[in-house]
């Protein structure tokens, strides 16, 4: 008689239990293609930060950054955190730069007026 709970019972030789064979899935491979960084989100932020020596090249940074933030935005390429960082910095250094010539000009102003009225 065979006891159903005894684990060490052995089986006579060919009466194995039936067991299924392995089961084989197949998983369709997954390749995510990021877009790569865009060349001009790169080129934004090297511009912006060469404008702090020089101011024209930051022009260019904020230029090249909407160029790139606006690809970026419709999935065209990445880099969209450095188009971004790129315009932040050319616009704070075209602020900088600006604000020596605006005084600049109204020093200039100023004396030429007073250089009118004597």
């Amino acid at each position: 008689m065979t006891n159903p709970h005894d684990p060490y019972e052995q089986q006579p030789y060919g009466l194995q239990p039936y067991q299924p064979p392995p089961q084989q899935y197949y998983v369709q491979p997954y390749a995510y293609v990021r877009p790569p960084d865009q060349g001009m989100a790169v080129a934004s932020l090297v511009c912006s930060l060469v404008g702090l020596v020089m101011c024209f090249p930051a022009i260019l940074g904020i230029i090249f950054g909407h160029i790139a933030l606006s690809k970026a935005k419709r999935g065209e390429a990445g880099g969209q955190g450095m188009a971004q960082a790129g315009m932040i910095v050319g616009y704070v250094v075209t602020g900088l730069w600006l604000i020596p010539v605006i005084l600049w000009f109204v020093v200039a102003v100023l004396a030429l007026g007073a250089a009118s009225a004597s």
